[in-house]
């Protein structure tokens, strides 16, 4: 049984002794654990987190719990129950936990308990093995101070309206910080193995509710449906990018985009554990990230992971018949395709970036071209539409500055008005949401960056390269990792406008590119150069296959094969990111 002792408020200017950095103490209390008469913990909350000091006649053991690791708190009281049941203490407890509490308006409350009981809700790192993890810890901490249950109760809130404003990066207030915004979450139920939905019920709704992140679950009925979603929906009107922050949960086979996020953030990637990427949803960080406009001869779309063509294309869209056993499918279709190798014949040009480490960085934000294809046609570029990326220290912001001819939208102004589908029994909300987003009466034209580039079938700019014959494959990559285990280009980051082409031509033995596959688990196949093989960083490139078969793909999915060109923009997108500060 836990039994505080009267508390006191730190000043704010308080600051911890002996340490590298300043540490401010906000507040402290002191437990006793009856059942322990030795034992006392000393509960601090600090700008570094909670502190739990247990101390002993003989000894002193402190454990933090980082801030940011703590998701969320919650303030409760304990249940009616039957007579003998235990009690709390302060404790840090992992597993199933023995107090039965409810919400302050249950009608099934302990009137003789006049405790208050503050529940804090973390995901800390734990190493297992040779791995890092996230293990869930709830530290609960009674209040018993005072004679009356609302004295306590205020005293248990103080706590948690502290943690919520520092959880949000706020000064401590008297009042709880409020959440006015909505996750959208759009789930595919057939993507990769089949199990986002069961994914999505164990692994992140629990830590969204902990979290207190209202969210609108949509399930996914058929094929283009999340992009007729957004279509249909005023989703913060035309600057949707740059506005709406986006995320990814990796529910799929590759989830090359969330396995990058975890790379670059440190944070533990397992798979179908989405525990680390769930915490960036509910802690609400982001960062900028590139997007790529791609162009076919009857489409223009914008890609967030790759563009390929040959090789990893052809492994990609064949293995899609192993569905069913997850990543795993790629490595067994690897082996087929190296024994009945394949060659193919085009055109491949590109502009090449000359130093990655000294490119302009653009302003930010960017703001999106409201321009609009009319009747799905793409008008034709003027000359100064041609942009030398190595040359022009502004190029990716021109086209905000009204010098920018070419006009193209995701949709245009004409297409099809999409019907309107009933969602019932695919539409799901959040206990704390407060009704979900309804479709914008008006259809939604969603425009992107007007493209810099000559149209497809044009001249290109006298300083791209050219290179004509035989690959086995051409694969180009704005992400880490492509793959769970792909570690494609180790030196990319999420806003650093370079696409990473890969390029392995025609001749090359087998062998040489099996160890050449196997170097991309850890990422040491990007400084090889050789007569076959060579990595490129480029701002643009343009593919133009000749013949009839063959895959291109775009993110992972199929896309008409023929001539297609793409180029980077810059800071484009929000990403929803882990928060590791």
């Amino acid at each position: 049984m836990a039994e505080p002792m009267l508390g006191k408020d730190v000043p704010n200017t308080i600051e911890k002794e002996n340490v590298d950095c300043k540490e401010q103490v906000y507040l402290e209390e002191t437990f006793y654990i009856l059942s322990k008469k030795k034992s006392v913990f000393r509960v601090r909350l600090t700008s570094k987190g909670l502190s739990l000091i247990k101390e002993t006649d003989d000894s002193s053991k402190e454990q933090t719990i980082l801030l940011r690791d703590i998701i969320g708190s919650k303030c409760m009281r304990s249940k009616r129950r039957r007579a003998g049941a235990g009690s709390c203490v302060c404790s840090s407890l992992v597993g199933p936990q023995q107090l039965k509490v409810v919400d302050e308006n249950s009608g099934d409350l302990d009137e003789s308990d006049i405790s208050a009981y503050l529940y804090i809700f973390a995901y800390t790192l734990k190493r297992s093995r040779r791995t890092l993890k996230r293990e869930r810890t709830t530290i609960t901490l009674r209040f018993r101070s005072y004679d009356k249950y609302e004295d306590n109760y205020k005293e248990a809130q103080k706590w948690r309206t502290s943690i919520k404003c520092l959880i949000a990066n706020q000064s401590i207030t008297t009042v709880i910080p409020q959440n006015d915004k909505k996750l959208l979450i759009l789930l595919n139920p057939k993507s990769g193995p089949g199990k986002a939905r069961e994914l999505f019920q164990t692994k992140s709704a629990p830590l969204l509710q902990e979290a207190e992140v209202p969210y609108d679950l949509h399930i996914t009925k058929y094929a283009q449906y999340a992009r007729e979603f957004v279509r249909t929906r005023n989703v913060y009107g035309q600057q949707a990018l740059a506005e709406v922050p986006l995320a990814i949960l990796p529910c799929g086979s590759g989830n090359g985009l969330a396995r990058t996020i975890c790379y670059h953030y440190n944070e533990p990637y397992i798979r179908e554990n989405l525990t680390g990427i769930s915490m960036g949803l509910a802690r609400g960080r982001v960062t900028p990230m590139d997007v790529v406009r791609v162009e076919t001869k009857t489409s223009i779309m914008f890609s967030f992971l790759s563009v390929g063509w040959g090789l990893l294309s052809d492994i990609d869209i064949e293995s899609e018949r192993l569905r069913a056993i997850g990543g795993q499918r790629f490595a067994l279709w690897a082996l087929a395709r190296l024994v009945g190798l394949r060659k193919y014949k085009g055109v491949l040009s590109y502009a090449k970036i000359k130093d990655v480490n000294n490119l302009p960085k653009p302003k930010l934000p960017i703001t999106l071209s409201h321009s609009v294809s009319q009747d799905g046609a793409l008008d034709s570029p003027d000359a100064e539409a041609f942009i030398d990326c190595d040359e022009q220290t502004e190029v990716f912001t021109n086209a905000v500055n009204g010098k920018h001819q070419r006009v193209d939208s995701w949709y245009s102004v004409n297409s099809r008005r999409s019907a309107f589908y009933s969602t019932r029994g695919s539409e799901y909300h959040s206990v704390a949401s407060g009704g979900s987003e309804m479709r914008s009466p008006v259809h939604a034209c969603m425009h992107g960056p007007a493209s810099h580039l000559p149209s497809l079938m044009s001249q290109l700019p006298s300083h791209w390269v050219h290179e004509e014959g035989e690959f086995v494959m051409v694969h180009v990559s704005y992400q880490a990792y492509i793959g769970e285990d792909l570690l494609f280009a180790p030196r990319s980051q999420l806003s650093d406008g370079v696409m990473w082409m890969l390029i392995i031509k025609a001749g090359i033995p087998r062998s040489q590119i099996l160890s050449f596959l196997l170097g991309m688990s850890q990422g040491t196949h990007s400084d090889v150069n050789t007569e076959y093989i060579k990595m490129i960083p480029v701002s643009a490139f343009r593919i133009v296959p000749e013949g009839p078969d063959g895959y291109l793909t775009v993110d992972g999915e199929l896309v008409e094969y023929g001539p297609l060109q793409a180029e980077i923009f810059p800071n484009i997108v929000h990403l929803l990111v882990p928060d590791t500060k």
